[in-house]
Protein backbone atom coordinates (compact mmCIF):
# COMPACT_ATOMS: atom_id res chain seq x y z
CA UNK A 1 0.00 0.00 0.00
CA UNK A 2 1.23 3.29 -0.67
CA UNK A 3 1.36 5.90 1.64
CA UNK A 4 -0.29 8.47 0.05
CA UNK A 5 -3.94 6.41 0.33
CA UNK A 6 -3.15 4.62 4.26
CA UNK A 7 -4.98 5.87 6.85
CA UNK A 8 -2.71 4.80 9.42
CA UNK A 9 -4.84 2.97 12.29
CA UNK A 10 -3.01 1.10 15.64
CA UNK A 11 -1.62 -1.89 15.21
CA UNK A 12 -0.73 -1.62 11.45
CA UNK A 13 3.46 -2.38 11.03
CA UNK A 14 5.57 -0.43 8.60
CA UNK A 15 9.12 -0.52 7.78
CA UNK A 16 11.36 2.00 7.24
CA UNK A 17 14.44 2.93 4.83
CA UNK A 18 16.71 1.97 8.33
CA UNK A 19 14.91 -1.47 8.21
CA UNK A 20 13.07 -0.58 11.87
CA UNK A 21 9.77 -2.15 12.08
CA UNK A 22 7.28 0.05 14.02
CA UNK A 23 3.93 -0.89 15.24
CA UNK A 24 1.35 2.49 14.22
CA UNK A 25 -0.20 3.87 17.95
CA UNK A 26 -3.55 5.16 17.78
CA UNK A 27 -5.72 6.38 15.47
CA UNK A 28 -4.25 10.45 15.47
CA UNK A 29 -1.27 11.69 13.41
CA UNK A 30 0.20 14.58 12.66
CA UNK A 31 0.38 15.51 9.01
CA UNK A 32 3.34 13.59 7.03
CA UNK A 33 3.97 11.54 10.28
CA UNK A 34 2.88 8.14 12.25
CA UNK A 35 2.73 7.88 15.86
CA UNK A 36 4.44 4.86 16.26
CA UNK A 37 6.42 2.63 18.58
CA UNK A 38 9.63 0.28 17.78
CA UNK A 39 9.68 -3.07 18.08
CA UNK A 40 12.04 -4.62 15.79
CA UNK A 41 15.91 -3.07 15.27
CA UNK A 42 18.23 -4.33 12.74
CA UNK A 43 20.82 -6.23 14.09
CA UNK A 44 23.98 -4.47 12.99
CA UNK A 45 22.02 -1.03 14.98
CA UNK A 46 21.44 -3.33 18.35
CA UNK A 47 24.94 -1.61 19.83
CA UNK A 48 23.18 2.14 19.41
CA UNK A 49 20.65 0.69 21.85
CA UNK A 50 21.16 0.70 25.89
CA UNK A 51 18.11 -2.09 26.58
CA UNK A 52 18.34 -5.39 26.92
CA UNK A 53 17.15 -7.84 23.67
CA UNK A 54 15.58 -11.07 23.68
CA UNK A 55 17.85 -13.34 22.96
CA UNK A 56 16.25 -14.84 19.41
CA UNK A 57 16.72 -13.20 15.92
CA UNK A 58 14.04 -12.99 13.06
CA UNK A 59 14.60 -12.59 9.23
CA UNK A 60 13.04 -10.16 7.31
CA UNK A 61 13.74 -11.14 3.65
CA UNK A 62 17.62 -10.20 4.10
CA UNK A 63 17.35 -8.66 7.52
CA UNK A 64 18.00 -9.90 10.71
CA UNK A 65 16.11 -8.19 13.10
CA UNK A 66 16.00 -8.17 17.06
CA UNK A 67 13.68 -7.25 19.60
CA UNK A 68 13.81 -5.61 22.76
CA UNK A 69 13.07 -7.76 25.72
CA UNK A 70 10.33 -5.07 27.15
CA UNK A 71 8.72 -3.39 24.77
CA UNK A 72 6.39 -0.77 27.02
CA UNK A 73 8.71 0.10 29.92
CA UNK A 74 9.03 3.74 30.32
CA UNK A 75 12.99 2.78 30.74
CA UNK A 76 13.01 1.35 27.47
CA UNK A 77 11.12 4.02 25.89
CA UNK A 78 13.42 6.82 27.23
CA UNK A 79 16.72 4.81 26.53
CA UNK A 80 15.04 4.70 22.69
CA UNK A 81 13.85 8.10 22.95
CA UNK A 82 17.82 9.02 23.20
CA UNK A 83 19.52 6.68 20.73
CA UNK A 84 16.97 8.26 18.39
CA UNK A 85 17.60 11.78 19.22
CA UNK A 86 20.98 11.08 18.94
CA UNK A 87 21.55 8.74 15.87
CA UNK A 88 18.41 9.63 13.97
CA UNK A 89 16.66 12.72 15.21
CA UNK A 90 14.11 12.42 11.92
CA UNK A 91 11.93 10.11 13.98
CA UNK A 92 11.53 12.51 16.99
CA UNK A 93 8.49 14.92 17.03
CA UNK A 94 8.03 17.64 19.56
CA UNK A 95 4.22 17.51 20.25
CA UNK A 96 2.59 20.86 20.76
CA UNK A 97 -0.25 19.53 21.63
CA UNK A 98 1.03 17.09 24.61
CA UNK A 99 4.28 19.35 25.15
CA UNK A 100 6.85 16.67 24.78
CA UNK A 101 8.76 14.59 22.15
CA UNK A 102 7.26 11.62 20.79
CA UNK A 103 8.78 8.71 18.68
CA UNK A 104 6.90 9.46 15.23
CA UNK A 105 7.71 8.20 11.82
CA UNK A 106 8.22 10.90 8.36
CA UNK A 107 5.44 8.79 6.13
CA UNK A 108 8.73 9.69 3.38
CA UNK A 109 10.44 7.34 5.70
CA UNK A 110 8.95 4.27 4.85
CA UNK A 111 9.66 1.92 2.47
CA UNK A 112 6.37 -1.29 2.84
CA UNK A 113 3.13 -1.09 5.43
CA UNK A 114 1.66 -4.09 6.33
CA UNK A 115 -2.50 -3.72 7.25
CA UNK A 116 -3.66 -6.31 9.37
CA UNK A 117 -7.24 -6.83 7.30
CA UNK A 118 -4.98 -7.01 4.16
CA UNK A 119 -2.50 -9.28 5.35
CA UNK A 120 -5.19 -11.72 6.04
CA UNK A 121 -6.69 -11.88 2.95
CA UNK A 122 -3.04 -12.52 1.21
CA UNK A 123 -2.46 -15.37 3.62
CA UNK A 124 -6.21 -17.02 2.64
CA UNK A 125 -5.19 -16.49 -0.86
CA UNK A 126 -2.17 -17.78 -0.60
CA UNK A 127 -1.68 -21.38 -2.68
CA UNK A 128 0.98 -22.58 -0.79
CA UNK A 129 0.93 -22.53 2.97
CA UNK A 130 3.41 -23.95 5.84
CA UNK A 131 2.02 -25.36 8.49
CA UNK A 132 1.41 -22.55 11.21
CA UNK A 133 -0.40 -20.17 7.82
CA UNK A 134 -2.39 -23.16 7.33
CA UNK A 135 -2.97 -23.49 10.93
CA UNK A 136 -3.57 -19.20 11.19
CA UNK A 137 -5.85 -19.31 8.23
CA UNK A 138 -8.36 -22.22 9.74
CA UNK A 139 -8.24 -20.75 13.08
CA UNK A 140 -9.54 -17.27 11.53
CA UNK A 141 -12.32 -18.93 9.23
CA UNK A 142 -13.36 -20.93 12.33
CA UNK A 143 -13.78 -17.62 14.49
CA UNK A 144 -15.68 -15.86 11.98
CA UNK A 145 -17.68 -18.48 11.48
CA UNK A 146 -18.45 -19.20 15.27
CA UNK A 147 -18.63 -15.22 15.62
CA UNK A 148 -20.61 -13.90 12.63
CA UNK A 149 -17.91 -11.72 12.05
CA UNK A 150 -16.77 -11.46 8.71
CA UNK A 151 -14.06 -12.21 7.58
CA UNK A 152 -12.93 -8.81 5.90
CA UNK A 153 -13.64 -7.40 9.54
CA UNK A 154 -10.64 -10.08 11.02
CA UNK A 155 -7.05 -9.12 10.34
CA UNK A 156 -3.53 -10.92 10.71
CA UNK A 157 -0.46 -9.02 12.38
CA UNK A 158 3.29 -10.16 13.69
CA UNK A 159 5.71 -12.25 12.48
CA UNK A 160 2.64 -14.38 10.12
CA UNK A 161 2.10 -11.09 8.41
CA UNK A 162 5.53 -10.21 7.97
CA UNK A 163 6.33 -13.35 6.60
CA UNK A 164 8.91 -14.27 9.06
CA UNK A 165 7.68 -16.59 11.80
CA UNK A 166 9.08 -19.43 12.49
CA UNK A 167 7.11 -23.17 13.77
CA UNK A 168 7.09 -21.84 17.35
CA UNK A 169 5.15 -18.16 16.61
CA UNK A 170 1.95 -17.29 17.67
CA UNK A 171 -1.09 -16.66 15.65
CA UNK A 172 -2.12 -12.34 16.39
CA UNK A 173 -5.17 -11.54 15.11
CA UNK A 174 -7.00 -8.18 14.84
CA UNK A 175 -10.76 -7.46 14.86
CA UNK A 176 -12.24 -4.48 13.60
CA UNK A 177 -15.34 -3.09 15.47
CA UNK A 178 -16.00 -2.52 18.49
CA UNK A 179 -19.54 -4.55 18.14
CA UNK A 180 -17.15 -7.55 16.29
CA UNK A 181 -14.72 -7.69 19.03
CA UNK A 182 -17.87 -8.52 21.45
CA UNK A 183 -19.24 -11.19 19.32
CA UNK A 184 -15.77 -12.26 19.07
CA UNK A 185 -15.41 -12.54 22.23
CA UNK A 186 -18.26 -14.51 23.20
CA UNK A 187 -17.58 -16.60 20.28
CA UNK A 188 -13.80 -17.58 22.23
CA UNK A 189 -15.92 -18.08 25.34
CA UNK A 190 -18.60 -21.09 23.74
CA UNK A 191 -15.36 -22.49 21.93
CA UNK A 192 -13.49 -22.67 25.23
CA UNK A 193 -16.57 -24.52 27.28
CA UNK A 194 -17.12 -26.67 23.66
CA UNK A 195 -13.29 -27.85 23.66
CA UNK A 196 -12.28 -26.39 20.54
CA UNK A 197 -9.93 -24.15 22.18
CA UNK A 198 -8.80 -23.08 25.35
CA UNK A 199 -8.03 -19.95 27.38
CA UNK A 200 -4.31 -18.86 28.14
CA UNK A 201 -4.51 -17.62 31.57
CA UNK A 202 -0.74 -17.08 32.69
CA UNK A 203 -0.51 -13.87 34.39
CA UNK A 204 -3.68 -11.69 35.99
CA UNK A 205 -3.95 -9.57 33.28
CA UNK A 206 -4.70 -12.51 31.43
CA UNK A 207 -7.07 -14.43 33.80
CA UNK A 208 -9.49 -10.50 33.22
CA UNK A 209 -8.56 -9.60 29.55
CA UNK A 210 -9.09 -13.52 28.17
CA UNK A 211 -7.53 -12.31 25.37
CA UNK A 212 -5.44 -15.53 24.69
CA UNK A 213 -5.61 -18.68 23.66
CA UNK A 214 -4.47 -22.17 22.70
CA UNK A 215 -5.49 -24.17 19.22
CA UNK A 216 -4.28 -27.19 18.38
CA UNK A 217 -0.80 -26.35 20.57
CA UNK A 218 -0.92 -22.93 19.35
CA UNK A 219 -0.96 -19.79 21.18
CA UNK A 220 -3.21 -16.89 19.86
CA UNK A 221 -4.50 -13.54 20.78
CA UNK A 222 -6.74 -11.74 19.86
CA UNK A 223 -7.42 -7.49 20.04
CA UNK A 224 -9.30 -4.80 18.55
CA UNK A 225 -8.89 -1.84 16.12
CA UNK A 226 -11.24 0.83 15.52
CA UNK A 227 -12.93 1.01 11.88
CA UNK A 228 -12.57 4.50 10.08
CA UNK A 229 -16.34 5.00 10.87
CA UNK A 230 -15.21 4.82 14.62
CA UNK A 231 -12.13 7.17 14.60
CA UNK A 232 -14.40 10.32 16.18
CA UNK A 233 -10.75 12.20 16.96
CA UNK A 234 -8.24 14.04 14.86
CA UNK A 235 -4.69 15.42 15.93
CA UNK A 236 -4.70 18.83 17.06
CA UNK A 237 -7.92 19.11 18.37
CA UNK A 238 -7.18 18.97 22.24
CA UNK A 239 -4.36 19.88 23.73
CA UNK A 240 -3.00 17.94 27.05
CA UNK A 241 -0.86 19.21 29.64
CA UNK A 242 0.24 17.02 33.10
CA UNK A 243 -0.79 17.85 36.40
CA UNK A 244 0.41 15.63 38.96
CA UNK A 245 0.36 11.40 39.58
CA UNK A 246 -2.72 9.86 41.56
CA UNK A 247 -4.30 6.74 42.93
CA UNK A 248 -7.97 6.45 43.35
CA UNK A 249 -11.30 3.94 42.86
CA UNK A 250 -13.72 4.38 40.94
CA UNK A 251 -16.95 3.01 39.06
CA UNK A 252 -16.31 2.68 34.91
CA UNK A 253 -19.95 3.45 33.63
CA UNK A 254 -19.05 3.32 29.95
CA UNK A 255 -16.17 0.62 28.10
CA UNK A 256 -17.57 0.79 24.49
CA UNK A 257 -14.03 1.93 23.85
CA UNK A 258 -11.91 -0.01 26.31
CA UNK A 259 -11.30 -2.89 23.89
CA UNK A 260 -8.86 -0.19 21.55
CA UNK A 261 -5.42 1.14 22.43
CA UNK A 262 -5.85 3.65 23.92
CA UNK A 263 -8.56 2.18 25.96
CA UNK A 264 -10.94 4.62 27.01
CA UNK A 265 -13.59 4.01 29.88
CA UNK A 266 -15.99 6.81 31.20
CA UNK A 267 -15.93 6.91 35.25
CA UNK A 268 -17.57 8.00 37.69
CA UNK A 269 -17.25 7.63 41.92
CA UNK A 270 -14.26 9.71 42.23
CA UNK A 271 -12.26 8.35 45.45
CA UNK A 272 -8.67 9.09 46.22
CA UNK A 273 -6.36 6.73 48.27
CA UNK A 274 -4.15 8.90 49.18
CA UNK A 275 -3.90 12.59 50.17
CA UNK A 276 -2.01 13.74 46.75
CA UNK A 277 -4.94 12.52 45.12
CA UNK A 278 -7.26 14.92 46.27
CA UNK A 279 -8.90 16.96 43.80
CA UNK A 280 -10.72 20.41 43.60
CA UNK A 281 -14.53 19.19 41.72
CA UNK A 282 -13.28 20.99 38.77
CA UNK A 283 -10.14 18.75 38.69
CA UNK A 284 -12.31 15.01 39.04
CA UNK A 285 -11.56 12.81 35.70
CA UNK A 286 -14.55 11.84 33.77
CA UNK A 287 -12.12 9.27 32.19
CA UNK A 288 -9.36 6.92 32.19
CA UNK A 289 -7.20 6.46 29.19
CA UNK A 290 -4.63 3.68 29.12
CA UNK A 291 -1.76 4.20 26.30
CA UNK A 292 -0.50 0.59 27.68
CA UNK A 293 -2.18 -1.84 25.24
CA UNK A 294 -1.78 -4.60 28.25
CA UNK A 295 -4.51 -2.99 29.81
CA UNK A 296 -6.98 -3.18 26.92
CA UNK A 297 -10.00 -4.48 28.03
CA UNK A 298 -9.68 -4.13 31.27
CA UNK A 299 -12.10 -2.24 32.42
CA UNK A 300 -15.78 -3.61 32.26
CA UNK A 301 -19.05 -1.58 32.71
CA UNK A 302 -20.53 -1.47 36.22
CA UNK A 303 -17.29 -2.15 37.90
CA UNK A 304 -15.58 -0.39 40.29
CA UNK A 305 -11.81 -0.51 39.48
CA UNK A 306 -8.31 0.86 41.31
CA UNK A 307 -6.36 3.34 38.62
CA UNK A 308 -2.57 4.60 39.37
CA UNK A 309 -2.06 7.27 36.81
CA UNK A 310 -1.82 11.09 35.74
CA UNK A 311 -3.77 13.29 35.67
CA UNK A 312 -4.21 15.64 32.71
CA UNK A 313 -6.41 18.59 32.16
CA UNK A 314 -7.68 18.45 28.51
CA UNK A 315 -8.75 21.83 26.37
CA UNK A 316 -10.42 21.74 22.85
CA UNK A 317 -8.48 24.06 20.59
CA UNK A 318 -11.23 25.59 19.00
CA UNK A 319 -13.74 26.00 21.78
CA UNK A 320 -11.34 26.17 25.22
CA UNK A 321 -13.82 24.22 27.01
CA UNK A 322 -11.32 21.88 29.53
CA UNK A 323 -12.11 18.77 31.20
CA UNK A 324 -9.82 16.26 32.96
CA UNK A 325 -8.64 12.33 32.32
CA UNK A 326 -6.14 10.13 33.86
CA UNK A 327 -3.60 8.79 31.75
CA UNK A 328 -1.96 5.22 32.18
CA UNK A 329 1.09 4.69 30.27
CA UNK A 330 2.87 8.06 30.40
CA UNK A 331 6.54 7.04 29.63
CA UNK A 332 7.65 8.98 32.89
CA UNK A 333 6.88 6.30 35.15
CA UNK A 334 6.62 2.75 35.70
CA UNK A 335 3.59 2.13 38.21
CA UNK A 336 0.62 2.90 36.10
CA UNK A 337 -2.37 0.46 36.14
CA UNK A 338 -5.48 -0.07 35.93
CA UNK A 339 -7.26 -2.82 38.11
CA UNK A 340 -10.64 -4.32 38.64
CA UNK A 341 -11.40 -4.62 42.62
CA UNK A 342 -13.72 -7.79 43.16
CA UNK A 343 -15.92 -7.67 45.75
Amino acid sequence: MATETWQPTDGDTFVTQENFVFYVFGYEHPEGRVFSFLKYIPFQLKSLFPIRFLRRSWKLGRTELVRPEKLYSSQNFQRILETFRKNFPHYIYFCPFRGKEIVSSPTKNIKRIYVPRECLQRLLNRKKKDALQILASELAITLSEESHVPLDDLGIRGSIALNMHTTKSDVDLAVYGSQNFRKLEKAIAKLDSEGALSYVCTTRLDKVRKHRGRYKNTIFMYNAVRKIGEITSRYGEERYSAVKPLTFNCQVIDDSEAMFRPAICQITGYHPLDSTSTLAKEEIPIKVTSMIGSYRNVARRGEKVKVSGTLEQVEDVETGKIYHQVVIGTGTREDEYIWPIKD
